[in-house]
């Protein structure tokens, strides 16, 4: 521990000199600084001795310095030749014009960001395009030759990233029957049409919820774990290790990843089917008094399959596009964290955004088909 700063007056050859003891530090000045400052307000001419400091950092110096221009300038210090250079160095910075501070341009900040964005899409458009390619040739190669897929990969991926989800999945759709169908209700009732509840509750499950709600959860969930997976072997050079021992991440990374989520899409939005009929199921009968023979004859005779159908036409798409952005969001990280993080946002927004997209454009083209 050292000692808190302090000072006393003497009487010498010299004259009135100001002897400093102690440590002149951020931490050890304390108020002996202050007390300093008046003393030297009152009496003029005095010379400052720091032979006697312990230690001294770059704030007591500037302290020291600040006291030595009213006893006259900072020819007045006395100081071993470690402390004078500190003084020197420090009474260099300080006479230094201060950094300009840069003027805010909220406006034309916001503006620069905005067309930086447009001048790089033109950067991700053909970054896409290679990354498509690549993924072309590798699922070429693997139907050219099933054997060198790495199955095992892939089925620990379809379970890890597919078959995982099936409970939140599961859950989010029968709470979203379940509010379709008392919505519905409530809504048709004003018209006396309730029991066309079913109807409803059918067509929006089977035909969008399922498989939009599927998306989105796949999106959050496994979009963000392949950037995040492939990112940090990015990271940590194992990609390139990889590439020099003769193994195409696109085979051993990309490919299996995009055939789990291929293959437990489908299952995903069955499931998701199902838990959203049983959500307005559960609405159906204790709402409008319906009862399950009822619930499912109506739907049965007024919906069909052909709804089913048109929503899972739309799994195979979204699961495509949910697994090739993770990868390729993975693929794109620089050596650093804040990459790592920045991608794993990206993936996720653009994989939301793709589906919703994605489920807008079917839907535009069934409505032409009159399907």
């Amino acid at each position: 521990m050292g000692q808190a700063a302090g000072f006393r007056i003497e009487t010498g050859a010299a004259g009135r000199t100001v002897v400093l003891t102690g440590d002149w530090t951020a931490v050890g000045m304390g108020e002996a600084a202050d007390a300093l400052g008046e003393r030297l307000a009152h009496e003029a001419g005095l010379v400052i001795d720091m032979t006697g400091v312990g230690r001294c950092d770059t704030s007591g110096a500037f302290e020291i310095l600040r006291l030595a221009r009213r006893a006259g300038g900072s020819d007045r210090i006395l100081a071993s030749p470690e402390v004078d250079t500190l003084l020197k160095l420090v009474s260099e910075a300080a006479a230094r014009e201060p950094t300009p501070v840069p003027p805010t341009r909220a406006l034309t900040d916001l503006f620069e960001r905005i067309g930086r964005g447009v001048v790089n899409l033109r950067g991700a458009f053909l970054d896409t395009l290679i990354f498509n390619g690549h993924l072309l040739v590798a699922v070429g190669r693997a139907a050219a030759n099933p054997r060198r897929v790495r199955w095992a990969a892939v089925f620990s991926l379809a379970e890890r990233a597919g078959l995982d989800a099936l409970p939140i999945v599961s859950l989010t759709s029968f709470f979203i029957g379940a509010v379709v169908g008392l919505l519905g209700a409530n809504l048709l009732r004003q018209f006396g049409a309730q029991v066309f509840a079913v109807e409803l509750i059918g067509i929006s499950v089977l035909r969008e919820f399922n498989v939009l709600i599927t998306a989105l959860l796949l999106a959050g969930r496994s979009a963000s774990s392949f950037a995040a997976e492939i990112g940090a072997m990015k990271m940590n050079q194992e990609i390139d290790a990889m590439s020099v021992l003769g193994v195409d991440p696109f085979d051993a990374l990309v490919f299996p990843r995009f055939a789990a989520l291929l293959l437990t899409i489908p299952l995903l939005v069955f499931a998701a089917t199902l838990a959203g009929l049983f959500g307005g199921l559960i609405v159906a009968v204790t709402v409008l008094g319906l009862t399950p023979e009822s619930f499912f004859h109506r739907l049965v005779a007024n919906v069909g399959l052909t709804h089913f159908w048109v929503g899972l036409s739309k799994a195979p798409v979204m699961a495509v596009v949910i697994a090739g952005i993770g990868c390729r969001q993975g693929l794109e990280v620089e050596p650093n964290v804040e990459s790592l993080g920045r991608r794993v946002t990206s993936a996720v927004v653009e994989a939301i955004f793709s589906a919703i997209l994605i489920d807008a454009i079917f839907a535009l083209i069934y409505m032409k088909l009159d399907i």
